[in-house]
């Protein structure tokens, strides 16, 4: 059964031109505020966002999401102090002037209004929330989905030209709380609760969805669903024969770790082995 949704068209065309869309990950460092800032200076900081966005660009992705995965352990949305979103839309503003691509933001753990006005702020054309409607708990504790009042703040910001990339059964957390529905039911509740494009998880990062994970997903929604971990040029290739794109970090970085710089490299070695994919 599929999904109740309004949507006319596909998001990922909308945003990034094309039918299957390889996003890159920038992983911010620690800012400010966060437990393992060591107070560096914030140009040495934007300077490793903008190395890392450049490569990524330059390998031939399609566009990245700027996320602040540096300041872990994650708060909860509202323990996130303004600074964060404050150093993350210079981030976004700078990336989005020097490469001109389509950007997406994750501000973590969960915090789809910091992320709404980073991109109203900064320029980026959508937002990435893990959990969006429903609840689970995380390993930052109970987490609940913040569709309405997220949405309604976007409203209030008059940015609805931004879109909502929304995890089903989203990783790092217990589900134990909707263990009475099913993934394709979670699945529809996020199409119903007006999120544009579903994603797929493993179980943490790093970790890829299971392609029986994929197409349940796939077969309960008609949003475009895309996996959102541990994609690699192995997986890569069977992955978006069944998705409108993946979303890779880890296996771009050096050592395939995800706190380090981007490696040009693993770059090309991941766009090889999907180009077949995107020929099709």
């Amino acid at each position: 059964m599929q999904d109740v949704s309004n949507k006319s068209s596909s998001a990922i065309r909308e945003i990034f031109g094309t039918d299957k869309a390889l996003i890159g990950m920038v992983h911010c460092p620690p800012f400010p505020g966060a437990p393992r800032y060591s107070g560096a200076a914030m140009d040495g900081i934007y300077d490793a966002c903008m190395r890392d966005a450049d490569a990524l660009i330059k390998g031939g992705l399609h566009g990245l999401i700027i996320e602040n995965h540096g300041d872990v352990p994650f708060s909860k949305p509202e323990d996130i102090g303004h600074e964060t979103a404050a150093f993350m839309s210079v981030v976004t503003d700078r990336i989005a002037r020097a490469t001109g691509m389509p950007l997406g933001i994750n501000v973590l753990a969960n915090a789809p209004l910091p992320a709404f006005a980073v991109a109203a702020a900064g320029g980026a054309g959508f937002i990435r929330v893990n959990q969006w409607a429903n609840a689970y708990v995380a390993n930052e504790g109970f987490m609940e989905g913040r569709a309405a009042e997220a949405l309604r703040y976007r409203s209030l910001l008059r940015s609805e030209h931004i879109k909502v990339f929304a995890d089903s059964h989203v990783k790092h957390g217990a589900h134990a709380i909707t263990a009475d529905r099913t993934i394709e039911e979670l699945t529809r509740d996020l199409a119903f609760f007006d999120a544009d494009v579903v994603i797929a998880t493993g179980q943490r990062t790093g970790n890829s969805a299971t392609l029986e994970e994929i197409d349940q997903i796939g077969s309960a929604t008609s949003l475009p669903v895309v996996v959102g971990s541990g994609v690699t040029p192995q997986n890569v290739a069977d992955i978006l024969a069944r998705t409108g794109g993946v979303i890779v970090a880890s296996s771009l970085k050096e050592g395939g770790v995800w706190w380090n710089p981007v490696d040009p490299v693993r770059v090309k070695t991941f766009m090889d082995a999907a180009a077949p994919a995107l020929e099709t």
